[in-house]
């Protein structure tokens, strides 16, 4: 039996596919956004000083990395309703993806802050600086810098993550492309124009990412 390509149910709907990829530009964007600030905050409270507030932040690591996406965003949709907290599912894709974001930064942060020389720091103090000064302008940033090309890959990864959103739903570029399969029966046509469609994607987040660098870490190092 052999197949013919037909991509003009693909070109048909392309408008809809374009409007599905800004809604995963979107819930990227805010995942990361989110997931960043959770794991400066996460590194924080992982050096803090109260012995509870690192142990909390250790199992909340340790809980994301040891479980599956898919029954994190689960568990939130279908789980947390039970207790009487209800998220829509855009909501919730953001959320799933801020909080399994924000336990891998933490990981990736903490490992820049701790190969910043404590000679430094020690520095920052015979100045007069202040704990949250010595943190911002000594070790954040050269930590930051240090750990971007890191960062930036896991934040790709969860550009392509939210196509397990449309497992609840969510309104991105999978969910939209499972609609079209479903209305053309175009499965190869269809699956194969998102695949370039998720490596355009991937590609302008990785110059945006490159651009970033170049704005804010040009400053030398020595």
């Amino acid at each position: 039996m052999s197949y013919s390509l037909d991509f003009s149910a693909v070109i048909d709907r392309l408008p809809e596919l374009l409007v599905a990829c800004l809604a995963t530009i979107g819930l990227a964007i805010a995942g990361m956004s989110l997931a960043t600030i959770i794991g400066v905050l996460g590194v924080v409270a992982r050096r803090s000083r109260f012995k509870p507030l690192r142990g909390f932040v250790i199992g909340f690591v340790e809980l994301i990395r040891n479980t599956p996406f898919l029954v994190q965003i689960f568990f939130i949709f279908f789980a947390l309703p039970q207790l009487g907290l209800r998220l829509n599912p855009t909501v919730t894709a953001i959320v799933a993806l801020a909080l399994n974001g924000g336990a891998y930064a933490i990981e990736i942060i903490r490992g820049g802050v701790d190969a910043v020389p404590k000679g430094q720091v020690e520095a920052g103090l015979a100045l007069g600086l202040g704990r949250a000064q010595i943190f911002r302008h000594i070790i954040l940033k050269p930590a930051l810098r240090a750990v971007y090309p890191s960062l930036t890959s896991q934040f790709i990864m969860l550009t392509l993550t939210t196509s397990v959103c449309t497992s609840i739903a969510a309104y991105e570029l999978t969910s939209v492309a499972q609609k079209i399969e479903a209305d053309t029966f175009r499965s190869f046509e269809v699956y194969f124009s998102i695949t370039l469609l998720y490596l355009v994607i991937s590609s302008l987040m990785m110059g945006v990412f490159g651009l970033i660098s170049r704005i804010s870490f040009s400053y030398p190092v020595k």
